[in-house]
């Protein structure tokens, strides 16, 4: 039963990263949830930063051709230091005070996905980016807020994918790092991180092959169904 268990993790986990290298983001949609139930709130957490700044690695070099690095440093360096504090938070908090905290993400997810469904000026990108680090840090997701951050900056799908790419990278490795340090990461982490690393491969080379065939209209699709993904998941785990 354990290893069917398994099984069914990393078959999870290779959806989620189908789903961050086609439409830029969206990942922790599955994954968190997924390894917290497995792991524990906290392991679980930590083991999806790892395996998601590992799975953007192979994104950027996915997407390399069209990373906006200009257009997106202001963006990834708020990301970054949200992410930090976040990250920090979740380290020295108790376990039920992650799991609410887990949970309350997903409740402003569904608030954000509500009255963001346009998106908000380009000047309220930063401070989106800036809480997006910081929950996706103790929390494990940032909800839509990294997304729609990220969609003010108006890019095509492709340089989206690669900016997102970006960001999650720098806020992944940056919670890795202290998750890391605080030796957050036990033995069945460290071997399904193991186990995971083909299935970054498969799953990048799926998502960037649906992206490349999606037109401008249906890649737009495919980001507002993550965006509701958020709140669908919210009222899995409330039942």
């Amino acid at each position: 039963m354990e290893i069917l268990t398994a099984l069914g993790v990393l078959v999870l986990v290779y959806l989620a990263f189908t789903i961050s290298a086609s439409a830029g983001l969206g990942g922790s949609l599955l994954m968190v949830p997924t390894l917290a139930l497995f792991l524990g709130s906290k392991e679980g957490v930590a083991l999806a930063a790892l395996l998601l700044a590992s799975n953007n690695v192979m994104k950027i070099i996915a997407y390399r051709k069209t990373l906006p690095f200009k257009a997106a440093s202001g963006i990834v360096v708020l990301i970054v230091l949200g992410a930090a504090l976040g990250s920090t938070l979740l380290v020295n908090a108790p376990q039920w005070a992650v799991t609410i905290g887990v949970i309350t993400m997903f409740v402003a997810s569904v608030a954000a996905e509500r009255f963001e469904i346009r998106p908000a000026r380009a000047g309220f990108a930063p401070f989106l980016a800036f809480v997006s680090g910081a929950s996706s840090g103790f929390s494990g997701t940032s909800g839509p807020l990294k997304g729609v951050a990220i969609r003010n900056l108006a890019l095509d799908r492709r340089h989206f994918v690669g900016a997102a790419s970006l960001a999650s990278f720098a806020g992944d490795a940056t919670k890795t790092a202290i998750f890391a340090d605080a030796e957050l990461l036990g033995t069945t982490s460290v071997l399904m991180a193991i186990a995971a690393i083909p299935l970054m491969a498969l799953g990048t080379w799926t998502g960037s092959t649906v992206n490349e065939r999606a037109g401008e209209r249906t890649f737009a699709v495919l980001f507002w169904a993550v965006m509701v993904g958020y709140s669908v998941r919210l009222g899995i785990l409330l039942l």
